[in-house]
Order: C-alpha cells, then sequence, then structure tokens
C-alpha cells in the first residue's frame, strides 16, 4: 500500500507542476528537477533511490521507442551527416574534453575514472532540447537534427561508458575498444532489424486495436534485452525497430489502431519522461550527502563540478564552431553560424546522464563526487541553457515554421489525395452502385479537399468559410444526438454494448470536425510555394509571374450576378478573377474548362502561389 500511494504521489506532483509550467509557459523539465530537489529536503518526503538499471531497463527502452516511432526515416536520411557528427563524433569529443579536464581538477583521479565521467554527460537530453525548440519555434531542420541526435547519441555514450569502466579496472587496448563499439554497433543494429521485422510481420496481422497496443509495450524491452545479451547496444536495437515500425505503420496498421497506438504512446511518453525529471530533483539529498564524505573540502567540490560543467557545455560549442568552420573551408558553404550557435546551445543533459553516473562501480575513485558533478551538469545545463536557448533564439532572429506553408503544403496533398481517390472511385464502381451513393463520396472528398484550401486566404470577407460553417452545424447536430443517446442509456432501453459502440461512432467523427487555425500572414512578405512542394511542368515554366486583372474589385461573375466568393483566383493567361472551388460559382475552375488557360495564381493578399489545372501542380 505504501508504494502505490508513493506512484500515485510521484503521478500527482508531475500533473500538477506540469501543469504550471504549462500555464506560465515555463520549461516543463526544469521546473520537475527544481519541485524534486525542493521536495528532497522536506520531512517526511521518502527517500526514492533512482536505480539505475530501473532507468536503464525500465524506462529508456520506451522513452526512446515513443520517440523513434514518431521519427521521420526521410528526416534522418537527409541529416545522416549532421547527426552523425553530433551522435558518434561529438560523443567521442566531449568524453575526452571532459574527461581530461576531471582528471586535472581532481587529486589522484585516474584517467579513465575522468573519460568515464566524460562519458556519462556526453548525451544531450531528447526531451529537453526537443520540448525547448518546439515551444520558441526553431526552424525545423535545427529539431529533427536535435531528434537525430538524441536517438542516436545514447548508444555511444554507453558504449564509452562501458570501455571507461572496462579501463577503470585494467588496461584496455585501442584494438579492444573498437571491437566493443563495433559489437555495440552491429549487434544493435542487427537486433533492431530482427525485432523491427517480427513486430511488423506479427503486428499487420492483428485486426484488434487492443492486441497491437499491447504487443507494441512489449517491442522495446524486447529488443534491449536481446541486444544486450548478445553485448550490443541496447539503445540502437530500440531506435532502429522504432524506426522502422513507424514507417511502416500506415501500411500495417488499422486507422483505429494507429488512433489507440498513437494516443497510448503519447500518455506513456508523457508520464515516463516527466516522471524521470522530477525524479532526478529528488535524487539531490542523496547524492550531497555521498559527496560530503569526500576527502575534499566543499570549496574544491563546487570548483570540481563548475569546471565539469564548463567543460561540457564549451566542449559542444567548440565542436559546433570548428565543424562548422570545416566545412566552410572544403566545401565552401555550411548552414549558418545561427544554427551552430543554437545547436551547441541545445545541449540540456537529463535522466541518461544521472543513471549512467549511478552505473559507475561502487570502487570507483572518487565516485560520490563524479556523481555530483553529473547532477550538477543536469541541473545546470537545464538552467542556464534551458532558460536562456528561447532567448538566444529570438536574438538570432531565426525563422519559425510557417503556418501559411504549412497549410499550403497540406491543401496541395489533399488535392492530390482526393484525385487519386477520384480516380479509383470511377475505376472500382459497378454498374449497378447507386449514383447518390457515388455522388455522396464525392461530395465528402471535395469538402475535405475544400476546407484544406480555405485555410488559405482568411482575409476574405466572409466570417466562415463553408467549411467552418459545416463544422460548426455539425457539431450542433452530434450535441442533438448525443442527448438522445444519454436518455436512451437513463431509461435502460438500449443494451450498454449498442450504446458504446454508437457512442464510439459519434466521438470518431467529432474528432474529425477539426476547427480551423487562422494563419497569419506577414503583411511584409507573400506566400509563395515552399520548394519542397513546388512541382514543374511546361506551363508553370511560360506563365508569367503576374498578369493585370480585368476585375480588380472581385470575381467577375459574382459581381455581375451579385453572388458572393470565399477566395479569389487570378487566370495568368487573361487576367480573369473568378472564385475558388469552395464558392459556390466555382468560376475560376470554370473559366479553366471554358477557355483552356492552365495556370492561375491566388489573389489573396499575400499570397503568390500559382497552381496548374491541366497536370494538377502547385508552383
Amino acid at each position: 500500500m505504501e508504494i502505490a500511494a508513493q506512484i500515485v504521489g510521484l503521478i500527482v506532483a508531475v500533473l500538477v507542476v506540469t501543469a504550471i509550467a504549462r500555464r506560465f509557459d515555463w520549461s516543463e523539465p526544469l521546473c520537475l528537477v527544481l519541485a524534486g530537489v525542493g521536495a528532497s529536503f522536506v520531512p517526511g518526503v521518502p527517500d526514492y533511490e533512482l536505480h539505475p538499471e530501473v532507468v536503464l531497463l525500465g524506462l529508456l527502452p520506451p522513452l526512446l521507442y515513443a520517440t523513434a516511432i514518431r521519427t521521420s526515416l526521410v528526416d534522418i536520411r537527409r541529416n545522416r551527416g549532421p547527426i552523425g557528427l553530433l551522435s558518434v563524433g561529438l560523443v567521442a569529443f566531449t568524453t575526452i574534453g571532459v574527461g581530461l579536464v576531471t582528471w586535472l581538477v581532481i587529486p589522484g583521479l585516474p584517467l579513465a575514472a575522468g573519460l568515464a565521467l566524460g562519458a556519462v554527460v556526453a548525451p544531450p537530453d531528447a526531451v529537453a532540447a526537443t520540448a525547448v525548440a518546439r515551444r520558441v519555434g526553431m526552424p525545423r531542420r535545427i529539431v529533427r537534427i536535435l531528434e537525430g541526435e538524441s536517438l542516436l547519441n545514447d548508444a555511444s555514450a554507453l558504449v564509452a561508458l562501458r570501455t571507461a569502466i572496462a579501463a577503470i579496472a585494467g588496461s584496455v587496448s585501442l584494438l579492444e575498444v573498437g571491437g566493443d563499439f563495433l559489437l555495440a554497433a552491429g549487434g544493435g543494429v542487427l537486433v533492431g532489424l530482427i525485432a523491427g521485422k517480427v513486430a511488423y510481420l506479427l503486428r499487420a496481422r492483428m485486426e484488434d486495436p487492443v492486441l497491437d497496443t499491447a504487443t507494441s509495450l512489449v517491442v522495446p524491452f524486447a529488443a534491449y534485452l536481446a541486444a544486450e545479451e548478445i553485448h550490443g547496444s541496447g539503445v540502437l536495437a530500440v531506435v532502429i525497430a522504432g524506426l522502422m515500425l513507424g514507417n511502416h505503420e500506415p501500411r500495417m496498421l488499422s486507422g483505429s489502431s494507429r488512433l489507440a497506438n498513437r494516443l497510448n504512446w503519447r500518455t506513456v511518453q508523457f508520464l515516463l519522461e516527466n516522471l524521470v525529471f522530477l525524479l532526478i530533483g529528488l535524487q539531490l539529498r542523496r547524492i550531497l550527502e555521498a559527496a560530503g564524505r569526500s576527502e575534499l573540502g566543499i570549496g574544491a567540490l563546487v570548483g570540481v563540478c563548475a569546471a565539469v560543467l564548463a567543460a561540457t557545455v564549451l566542449t559542444r560549442i567548440a565542436w559546433m564552431f570548428a565543424i562548422g568552420g570545416i566545412r566552410r573551408l572544403l566545401r565552401g558553404k555550411a548552414w549558418p553560424w545561427s544554427y551552430s550557435a543554437v545547436i551547441s546551445w541545445a545541449g540540456m543533459r537529463g535522466v541518461v546522464t544521472l543513471a549512467a553516473a549511478f552505473v559507475l562501480p561502487a570502487d570507483t575513485p572518487h565516485r560520490a563526487v563524479l556523481v555530483l558533478a553529473a547532477f550538477v551538469v543536469v541541473a545546470g545545463t537545464l538552467l542556464l541553457q534551458g532558460m536562456t536557448l528561447p532567448k538566444l533564439v529570438r536574438w538570432l532572429g531565426l525563422p519559425p515554421p510557417d503556418p501559411a506553408e504549412d497549410a499550403l503544403q497540406e491543401a496541395a496533398l489533399l488535392h492530390d489525395m482526393t484525385r487519386a481517390a477520384l480516380d479509383e472511385l470511377e475505376k472500382v464502381r459497378r454498374p449497378e452502385d447507386p449514383p447518390e451513393v457515388v455522388e455522396r463520396l464525392r461530395d465528402r472528398l471535395s469538402h475535405r479537399s475544400d476546407s484544406a484550401w480555405e485555410q488559405l486566404g482568411r482575409q476574405s470577407e466572409l466570417t466562415e468559410t463553408p467549411s467552418d460553417v459545416y463544422t460548426r452545424l455539425r457539431r450542433e447536430m452530434l450535441e442533438a444526438e448525443r442527448v438522445v443517446l444519454l436518455e436512451a442509456r437513463s431509461s435502460g432501453r438500449v443494451d450498454d454494448d449498442v450504446l458504446r459502440r454508437v457512442l464510439e461512432a459519434l466521438d470518431i467523427e467529432e474528432s474529425m470536425l477539426t476547427e480551423p487555425e487562422d494563419v497569419d500572414l506577414d503583411e511584409e512578405r507573400e506566400l509563395s510555394t515552399p520548394a519542397a512542394t513546388a512541382g514543374s511542368c511546361k506551363h508553370l515554366a511560360k506563365a508569367p509571374d503576374d498578369t493585370r486583372p480585368e476585375t480588380p474589385d472581385g470575381c467577375e461573375e459574382c459581381l455581375r450576378d451579385g453572388g458572393t466568393w470565399v477566395h479569389l483566383r487570378l487566370c495568368l493567361e487573361c487576367g480573369h478573377v473568378g472564385c475558388c472551388d469552395s464558392s459556390v460559382g466555382k468560376h475560376a475552375t470554370a473559366h479553366f474548362h471554358d477557355t483552356r488557360h492552365p495556370v492561375m495564381r491566388s489573389y489573396e493578399p499575400g499570397e503568390t502561389w500559382r497552381w496548374c489545372f491541366v497536370d494538377a501542380n502547385l508552383g
């Protein structure tokens, strides 16, 4: 009963602290660590011991897996160079740099023990860095690089730590170090591939979302244990399996299984990662008591911790700017210096650092001092870098992801999907299929595509687009349906299984009625097609950039007939201004069918994207 009460108390504390941090837009990891530090000195608070096996086996695999299944394999491949330099090269550089500093500032410390601490503090924490990155709106490439680094650097750091611990016990040759690294990397990749393939074959045959979710919960632990059993990297095995399954998930799972899987893993990740930061803070009292028994005085302890923290921060900065300079010398180009500055400052440490510190053998010289230094690095980087990183991003003026460009990409993608679905409908429909059913399918697909285009050009004179009106009215209708369902439940005239099945259908439909987001366009810039989305065809290549509009005040036909429009489109061949497909008249498309003029441009303020009707290309 006491253990259950403690677990409930920890979860409640996590929920309260997280809610407060979000309310005031504070760093959640930092607030949780500080709350844990404060609670560790409160009389009566249980003495929570963060056992390394609990973290490395119980917490780390599901946290890494939850991140890996949401990480794009395409982005990992696209940024494999920077990710490799950070997850392997920077880990080795930090291990050596911090190890040498630790060896110099602690009298009598073996160099191997210093390198062990360097390996302990080498890997930044994924949660802390990306949480700040998403909150302040960093460029997506930086976020992808930080995510990729955090997935792979734990494996490199733990291999380096294993080698350093072996060196503390005796001599280790360079050949043994290389062999250990190759075994860990090769074994981890092999087991990860096998675990991912086996899980894919099993889950592809499961139709029950409950069984599928239960199977997914087993995968990270099975991959980790199997890899460690052959002395491979369990961390790397979990990451590889997660990346594989995340990449195959759209093809192997049903929609209901994907919804359940996504929600369950988000819940697991939220609870575990926040619980870990709270537990980190709760370790402070125990760590201070152990360090106080060291022969080093308080002044020396402060000096050691400050030196290790400074070395940890400065090695990352030196590595990033050195790599940037070398790439410019060799290739003549590299990412902007501002990217190097932000990535070098996004090096907050977390749970792996503290768990790895407790892995140090009990007979390690000055072990208590090394553990204290590791804790100072975790708390110091969360406080120093976590609090100042948002200000650095704003000071450097790095552009956040553009919601208008996202909306344009989404609209173009949904248009292509809708076109493919309608083509498939014409192929598979049978002569005896009711025409009204086919028309209903066409209307539903058109509504989805039009809704995406309506997110652009929100400066429209209409207060509500047709999709907005549909969403508002359907929500009111669903509420009326739910009232009837609840009355049927209260009266007991309908079986509970039937009620739950109908309620689930209502909930799924309601979840699809997403509220439209206002797309704020900067008045000083124009929304053009993102390079990754832009297509090319002979019509777009030949079309002029702009054409004088025949009716600058709006849609020619709507002005003539007294109609209204949602958004406006400009024909680049003749200057005709017509309304979009969400409008009643659909005059822009009608103009194309009448004249075969292929290219139009958005005639909304702040938008210059173009569209080819013939080839369905966005340019």
